[in-house]
């Protein structure tokens, strides 16, 4: 797929405003996607949308569905202008903090309102709206089903699904039927918080569309261990014959660092490859349902991946595996037909994976945050990125570019100056710039950098559990002042 010159931001849904407690797809979004069209701006980015857990931090990253959206993300006030909750039902609407996301109160508050809107629909829907979620249920079955009973067990057994009885752990078919029997009605629960966020995702995306704003997701190439995905469909993955994980995922040490072990369970790619990679062509088709264009995170495990001895916890026991990137894009492509990809090619930057990634003509990354502003012809510094890039001044993985630029040492704060013609003064506008008028075809960044943020606005810290996804702007934040000083470097360096 060849993309125009374009800019967008980044701007997780979590982090919208709105009345409770967390971004979600109602008026706040909505008020986004005007903010973008008065910023002249084409792309919206954000991170994956599936459920997220206390368990993992509520990283998106992390989620208990590859194809599920998350149920916080549900706009409860639509849910009462449909009729399936009353104003009543949303008193009392805690004091939630309009800067950060409370997860733990937000999930009490919504789950129970989520709840009673079921026990509505399910009294008092019209035919049509229950046709509307029978087909909705019929035309995602392949997921939806397998998702709703496993959300229904993590509810009961309140721990990973490895840990559950070992007739429901391998999946035994006579005691799934027991299982899907006795919790129909959570299931049912939980296949109507699906459609009720599928209802509002397409209403949202036809709102953006309409005013010609270009959705981009965002795919991690592995999946939690303890996620729908791989309980599901242990055939896909490397597991032994208790279902559990032979090798896991992560990276090798190097001179700078000891590695990471992910501990994400890794595919069995032999097995896709014989069966046309099913799976994945599942998921690919749901998220490009959501979504136009997509991130694919960690791109070099499609060219060959660090595979760890999961009884190890040291990221030196592994491996390097070769891995079907040519062919399995080839299926994509024979399948699907367009490539709508950009790709996270930072870190192991090789000669293999660059040959991929130009080989279908996939845009990679490049982050000022990651350049040595000293370094004569680094190719993190925006002057010298080339067309078929995509630029952020930020990440959802970095610091704010305040933050970032308050803690760098003299030396290389100078020498940021001299590059990109600044004086220190509005930093964060001299770096939009510079991002903006680079060859990158595409350029982003985001609302905390808009807004002259500093660290305290992080949007996540690899590597730390606490602190991280909360960030929130609020409905004052998304100013028309700002909106259209950032228009105007997008028309002076001609993007659209």
């Amino acid at each position: 797929m060849r993309f125009s010159r374009q800019s967008g931001v980044f701007m997780h849904l979590t982090s919208l405003p709105g009345p409770h407690g967390i971004g979600d797809l109602g008026d706040g979004a909505r008020a986004f996607v005007d903010f973008l069209v008065d910023a002249d701006q084409s792309m919206w980015q954000f991170c994956p949308l599936g459920p997220t857990s206390p368990a993992h931090a509520n990283s998106p990253y992390q989620s208990s569905s590859s194809f599920a959206g998350n149920p916080l993300l549900v706009d409860l006030t639509d849910l009462e202008a449909r009729g399936w909750l009353t104003e009543d039902d949303l008193e009392p609407v805690p004091d939630f903090d309009d800067h950060s996301v409370e997860y733990h109160r937000v999930g009490e508050y919504k789950r129970s309102r989520l709840r009673t809107a079921f026990d509505r629909f399910r009294d008092s829907a019209t035919d049509d709206e229950r046709a509307a979620f029978d087909d909705f249920c019929e035309r995602e079955s392949s997921w939806l089903e397998d998702y709703a009973l496993f959300a229904s067990l993590k509810e009961e057994y309140e721990q990973a699904w490895i840990d559950w009885p070992q007739e429901l752990k391998v999946r035994d078919e006579d005691a799934l039927a027991r299982v899907r029997e006795k919790y129909a009605d959570e299931i049912r629960y939980r296949e109507f918080a699906q459609f009720c966020f599928d209802l509002q995702w397409h209403d949202l995306a036809d709102y953006a569309d309409e005013r010609g704003i270009t959705l981009v997701g965002d795919l991690p190439i592995y999946v939690a261990l303890d996620s729908a995905d791989v309980w599901a469909a242990p055939e896909a993955f490397d597991l032994n014959d208790e279902h559990e994980p032979a090798v896991v995922a992560g990276v090798p040490p190097n001179p700078h660092d000891d590695g990471q072990r992910w501990g994400n369970p890794l595919y069995d790619w032999d097995y896709l490859h014989e069966n046309g990679y099913e799976w994945w062509m599942d998921r690919l088709r749901r998220l490009f349902d959501l979504v136009d264009v997509t991130r694919i995170d960690h791109f070099k495990g499609f060219d060959s991946y660090w595979a760890i001895d999961a009884a190890s916890d040291s990221p030196a026991d592994g491996e390097w595996r070769d891995a079907p990137g040519y062919d399995f894009f080839e299926t994509v492509q024979r399948r699907l037909g367009d490539l709508p990809f950009i790709v996270e090619d930072l870190g192991f930057l090789d000669p293999s994976l660059v040959d991929l990634r130009d080989n279908f003509a996939f845009p990679g990354m490049r982050v000022p945050q990651y350049a040595n502003w000293c370094q004569e012809g680094d190719m993190y510094q925006p002057m010298h990125y080339p067309e078929n890039t995509v630029a952020y001044t930020s990440t959802h993985d970095t610091d704010t570019f305040v933050g970032y630029y308050g803690s760098l040492p003299d030396d290389q704060r100078d020498c940021l100056h001299y590059n990109i013609g600044a004086d220190g003064s509005e930093i964060q506008w001299s770096i939009i710039d510079a991002v903006w008028n680079s060859a990158a075809v595409l350029a982003f960044t985001t609302m905390q950098d808009i807004l002259g943020l500093d660290s305290h606005a992080r949007f996540n810290t690899p590597g730390t559990q606490n602190g991280n996804w909360e960030w929130r702007v609020t409905a004052e934040g998304l100013d028309g002042d700002v909106a259209q000083r950032l228009a105007g470097y997008t028309d002076l360096h001609i993007r659209n």
